[in-house]
């Protein structure tokens, strides 16, 4: 399993030299990663590894983080995010844009743009009522349930409230280009998150 985290700096489009053919690309500052601590079944149960991301200044940091940071060789970092499964990588190895190719399959995870409150015709994609003849169900959800039988609103009905915010997994994403010196990788597609939100990037 290869991984490594960036910052979404947001979107553009690329022109290929020999077709012309535009590509729409995600541009994420990715790495480097030092790998903080790896586990294993035997001695954690499951597999996994720790990459830090994002130098920060000492002060920002708890005593226990940088001590967790300074026991792998690590300066402080912001960020500190497990993955799972088998990497071969070790403690003091350091990720970077380099681990991936053009062409190669990956998955993305981040937070979604949180959207606040929301109607159901945005949130879930209902369809409005009639806007002629007085009708006043113009963006109204419509009925939430029967009266007597079952005499109250079931669990998990779609109505009104808060969108966006939660983490969101983005696969079938394209790895274009990969710009070594500026840490970039060039993503085929759109990428949950905000530009400059943390995200996750995966092999397939």
């Amino acid at each position: 399993m290869k991984g490594i985290l960036g910052t979404k700096l947001g979107m553009t489009q690329v022109f290929d030299p020999e077709t012309g053919r535009m590509s729409a690309v995600t541009v994420i500052q990715a790495g480097p990663c030092p790998v903080i601590q790896v586990k294993t079944v035997d001695t954690d149960g499951y597999d996994a590894v720790q990459l830090a991301f994002e130098p920060v200044a000492e002060r920002k940091l708890s005593k226990p983080e940088k001590g967790h940071l300074a026991k792998a060789g690590a300066g402080p970092h912001r960020h500190l995010v497990e993955l799972r499964g088998e990497t071969g990588l070790t403690v003091g190895e350091t990720v970077t844009v380099e681990s991936f190719e053009p062409g190669e399959e990956i998955k993305v995870s981040g937070v979604s743009i949180g959207k606040g409150f929301q109607g159901t015709i945005k949130r879930h994609g209902f369809t409005r009522g009639p806007v002629s003849h007085g009708s006043h169900n113009v963006r109204k959800p419509g009925s939430i349930g029967a009266s007597a039988t079952p005499s109250r609103v079931f669990k998990g009905m779609r109505m009104s409230g808060r969108m966006g915010g939660v983490r969101v997994t983005q696969p079938g994403l394209v790895v274009h280009e990969i710009d070594v010196e500026r840490n970039l990788l060039l993503v085929r597609g759109s990428v949950p998150g905000p530009a400059s939100g943390l995200v996750e990037i995966r092999e397939a």
